[in-house]
């Protein structure tokens, strides 16, 4: 059927977010949502999307209208689909915005489905979203000529021994999802594996460690091949989990080349985030992220809003590509206590919706 786009000047853009987590190991969401609060302005509500009865986001009436629980991706698609059916009866949502790796997959097969109901996406499709995983990344990066360090993909806590001496110490133990652990030696691996096995099942992936400077670079794929936003970032502050927790936009045109060559190699459909080590003249990708990064309002900073642009696109509208953005500008995250009342905490665990 055919959907009718709504515009700023019919009624209010309604857009749903999750990723509504704000710890030390923060979602994408509420950066997201600052971004399209600078876009919009005031023509836009917030429908925020959350998990669990604490993701903090949730608390904070000034960002997020209305909060709608859902069921977690393990519950399956149906349940999913359901649960939305009940939220787009009572807000009419515009645009929704996943910002979950785990996730993707069931928004991604409920995308047509989601379109008849007047909700549009901007998403990579299953094969886009294969491609970047980290058990086939090195795979890809053979195939396009990508510098991917070595990594195997791994079932039992026995193999590691093996790779340790095959690969050397330091080791990066990363999680089928999320998480990643930098462990010196064969005890620490072993505890890095089942950590990330009782969390996020299996394999686990056992990789090479590059020493070089961490770079993230965040862009925005057309779906055709071109990415119309591209902006770098280097760490200046790492948490224990490796997640920045401060850095700074830089110029260098062979990152832009790098996430270019990408979006160029997968015809990437929406945001996505390469974690690059740079030794030197070589650019190692180590990941590849199939959403925004949790950093992504500073894309907005720079002056490039990708949160806005994805949702333009979401709704069939032109989108230039940016052609520059301010370098020298940083993030320095914080962390704040939000005092809330705890019929909110109730109405939320008991109704699922606030």
């Amino acid at each position: 059927m055919n959907v009718s786009l709504h515009t700023p000047q019919t009624r209010t853009l309604t857009v749903a977010v999750t990723g509504l987590n704000a710890n030390d190991n923060p979602g994408p969401g509420l950066a997201v949502i600052r971004a399209l609060r600078d876009g919009f302005g005031d023509n836009l509500r917030i429908i925020g999307l959350a998990y669990e009865t604490l993701e903090p986001a949730v608390y904070l009436k000034e960002m997020v209208h209305k909060t709608y629980r859902i069921p977690y991706p393990t519950a399956g698609i149906e349940a999913l689909s359901a649960r939305i059916k009940q939220i787009q009866e009572a807000e009419q949502i515009d645009v929704l915005i996943p910002n979950f790796d785990a996730e993707l997959y069931n928004f991604i097969k409920l995308e047509q489905d989601l379109l008849k109901q007047g909700i549009h996406t901007f998403l990579p499709s299953h094969k886009q979203l294969a491609q970047r995983d980290k058990v086939c990344l090195k795979a890809f990066g053979d195939a396009h000529q990508f510098d991917v360090p070595a990594d195997e993909a791994i079932f039992s806590e026995a193999e590691i021994h093996d790779l340790g001496d095959r690969f050397g110490y330091p080791l990066m133990i990363k999680g089928k999802f999320y998480e990643a652990y930098t462990v010196q030696n064969l005890s620490d691996a072993h505890k890095a594996f089942h950590k990330l096995h009782a969390k996020w099942g299996l394999p686990v992936i056992v990789q090479k460690f590059i020493k070089g400077t961490e770079i993230n670079i965040a862009a925005l794929g057309d779906g055709k091949g071109n990415t119309l936003s591209v902006i770098p970032m280097r760490k200046l502050y790492i948490t224990e989990n490796g997640k920045a927790w401060a850095g700074i936009t830089i110029e260098n045109d062979k990152l832009l080349d790098l996430a270019r060559n990408f979006a160029k190699a997968t015809h990437w459909k929406g945001g996505f985030e390469l974690e690059v080590i740079m030794d030197g003249d070589s650019f190692y990708i180590i990941e590849v992220n199939p959403r925004f990064p949790a950093w992504i309002y500073l894309t907005a900073a720079a002056g490039q809003n990708q949160p806005k642009a994805l949702v333009e696109l979401a709704l069939g509208r032109a989108v230039e590509e940016f052609k520059s953005y301010q370098t020298g500008k940083m993030f320095v995250r914080y962390a704040m206590d939000n005092i809330v009342d705890v019929e909110d905490f109730q109405k939320l665990s008991a109704f699922g919706e606030l």
